[in-house]
């Protein structure tokens, strides 16, 4: 196979490099070592699980990462119509657990770590400067002057993509009037590896257990003032307005250091892979932090990738391999950025017919446990909710 350049090294970009490597690719990774500072975490579904595992990463998963067999979806707003609070369990469809959620820093180390070992992979701690695309090769130059050719670019280089500007692909992109406020803090009271969404008026205020049963991280999406406020209070201030949104059902709160705030943003590329140039993760899709949809969508890109690449071994990066990969994620990547931009805008919406509908809909979730289950799977995995309503067919004799 020819050589493949990976852009990036986020967790996107790490997996796409070792998922490559493994298929026997020689593979460049562009790019610095990733933050040890991240304090977000990602809550990856079982087919995510599964892909890393693949990786050969399932005792550290195991080690680093927190089940999640519940999830809650709680209306904590003081509208006149509310939604019904709403429990999905794992054990419902037949699983311990939806997934894992685990702290971004100790994945990026994971990842690196794998990386620095796999002998087909050259790791150029440097940023992709400029680019040059040509029918027969895409081009990058490194901050250090070095210049790569290679027969196929991966953009795993984030939301404001130079590789994908390079391939001359346009971007629908929406600044949204919302900022997440990111930490981890302990509590009184075991989680239960349990995850709880309060929806408010401004976005999401969501709870995700980390590994020991008293600490959990928190995403809570609110204005972008409110965000600054928040990060103006001191510890104790910031842990009592926590609990209070979070109605106590943890017990007392305690903040720990190293709070972030991320503006929102929702973006959607016109195409997924032009000029020898195919994107993941982040240069692919940008939506708000609602249903763990964002990692796991990126890891679903390096699948179909990778798949690609199986099949066009002589030139991954021809225009008949991008066709392929552009069919493969355009319906998945489509349909979860429009359902999780609906999600968010029906939390915004102070119309009252909105409300009703998103009521109704909760309503339904909560009192249907065959619709429930459909919800749970399809949340998993995109066409499993489907496939559990076919009927099974009878096994010849």
């Amino acid at each position: 196979m020819d050589m493949i350049l990976v852009a990036g090294t986020g967790p996107v970009g790490l997996a796409a490099a070792l998922a490559l490597a493994d298929l026997g690719c020689d593979v460049i990774l562009a790019g610095p070592p990733p933050s040890s500072i991240d304090r977000r975490t990602t809550a990856l579904m079982r087919p995510a699980i599964a892909f890393l595992e693949e990786l050969g990463f399932a005792e550290t998963l195991a080690e680093i990462a927190a089940p999640l067999s519940t999830m809650r979806i709680v209306d904590g707003t003081n509208r006149l119509i509310r939604s019904p609070a709403v429990t999905f369990r794992a054990a419902e469809i037949g699983e311990d657990y939806f997934g894992l959620n685990i702290p971004n820093a100790a994945l990026n180390k994971a990842l690196s770590d794998a990386v620095r070992e796999r002998r087909n992979i050259r790791w150029h701690e440097e940023i992709v400067t400029a680019w040059r695309t040509d029918s027969d090769y895409v081009e990058a130059l490194l901050g250090d002057g070095t210049a790569i050719r290679a027969s196929l670019a991966v953009a795993g280089d984030g939301r404001n993509s130079p590789a994908r500007e390079a391939a001359g692909i346009r971007t629908k992109r929406r600044e949204l009037n919302q900022s997440a406020l990111v930490l981890n803090f302990a509590h009184a009271r075991h989680h239960g590896f349990s995850s709880t969404e309060f929806h408010t008026e401004h976005g999401p205020c969501t709870q995700v257990p980390l590994p020991g049963g008293f600490r959990s991280s928190l995403v809570w999406v609110m204005r972008p003032k409110q965000a600054e406020e928040m990060m103006a209070l001191d510890d104790r201030a910031l842990s009592e307005r926590i609990e209070e949104r979070q109605q106590s059902f943890l017990g007392e709160v305690t903040v720990e250091s190293g709070r972030q705030v991320f503006p929102l943003v929702s973006a959607l590329p016109t195409r997924f892979a032009a000029h020898r140039i195919a994107l993941v993760g982040e240069a692919a899709h940008v939506f708000p932090p609602i249903t763990a949809q964002g990692l796991n969508l990126g890891l679903r890109d390096v699948a179909d990738l990778v798949e690609m690449v199986r099949k066009h071994p002589d030139d991954p990066g021809s225009s008949l391999a991008l066709a392929s990969y552009e069919a493969r994620r355009r319906p998945d990547i489509v349909a979860r950025s429009s359902a999780v931009n609906l999600i968010n805008a029906s939390l915004l919406s102070d119309l009252l017919p909105a409300q009703l509908l998103r009521s109704a809909g909760l309503s339904l979730l909560g009192g249907i446990p065959a619709l429930r289950g459909f919800f749970m799977r399809e949340g998993m995995q995109p066409g499993s909710g489907f496939a559990a309503l076919l009927p099974r067919l009878p096994r010849r004799a």
